[in-house]
């Protein structure tokens, strides 16, 4: 078995509560025979008091980035990309929604299948939970969106927990820096001609007075984020734009 590294991509803004449990956590997961890991922790400008925490972290598997200004979630993803080391990323939210013992799955599901792209379902296994009726529902509409613009069979394209392999991640032309890169990222995966498959995660959902911060307006930007991709000129891969015209690559 060949090995692989594994970059766990933690993107934070004002989680002072529980970003340490969350690192800690993940970094107690053993991911199984011939993965090895790294995690880049990236803050978003916190102001209360998340940033402090994270300077004092001392351990050579942590990188953190802090930003030095709020640039969305979005664009902290884009800088974990940017400077992940591994054969594979993964999307760990820094709240206590989603499991980092779930990891371990996912590296298995890559050795299996090497899938360029592997999500993690919240409504597989039946075991649904959610907090408000809005977001579930809303969910269940831009799934049913994803898949009928981007040719997808996705369950739950709005899951945080997101794997994909380096090579592709890096090719994609992502250019959104909110919580549209949660849907951006699949509609570009799509329409390269990838497919994603998916496996169940649990999920523990938080309320909005515990610090969930995604809204009903973020749905709708991401609606808009998909036509753009499907109807728009925006090019899905940096390396056919460079090959054509190494002048507008240049320029991404």
């Amino acid at each position: 078995m060949d090995n692989k590294k594994l970059s766990v991509i933690i993107c934070c803004y004002n989680e002072q509560a529980t970003i340490r449990d969350i690192i800690d956590r993940t970094r107690a997961v053993d991911l199984g025979p011939g993965w090895s890991r790294e995690i880049l922790v990236i803050d978003n400008y916190s102001t209360d008091g998340t940033r402090e925490i994270l300077r004092q972290i001392d351990d050579p598997e942590i990188r953190v980035i802090f930003h030095e200004r709020n640039m969305g979630k979005g664009m902290s993803i884009r800088t974990g990309i940017t400077n992940m080391t591994g054969d594979y990323m993964i999307i760990q939210d820094a709240d206590a929604e989603y499991d980092p013992a779930e990891h371990p799955r996912f590296c298995r599901k890559a050795d299996e299948t090497g899938a360029a792209a592997i999500f993690g379902s919240r409504v597989l296994g039946g075991d649904v939970k959610y907090k408000y009726a809005h977001a579930y529902l809303g969910v269940r509409v831009l799934t049913t969106m994803t898949n009928l613009l981007f040719g997808g069979h996705l369950t739950d394209v709005a899951t945080a927990t997101k794997m994909v392999r380096g090579d592709v991640v890096k090719s994609l032309n992502l250019t959104t820096t909110d919580f549209n890169l949660d849907f951006e990222l699949p509609d570009k995966i799509l329409l390269s001609g990838h497919e994603i498959i998916e496996i169940p995660i649990s999920y523990n959902p938080r309320t909005y007075a515990e610090g969930k911060k995604i809204k009903t307006r973020d749905g709708l930007r991401a609606m808009m984020t998909m036509f753009r991709d499907r109807l728009g000129m925006t090019p899905v891969l940096k390396t056919e734009l460079s090959n054509a015209n190494p002048a507008v690559g240049d320029a991404l």
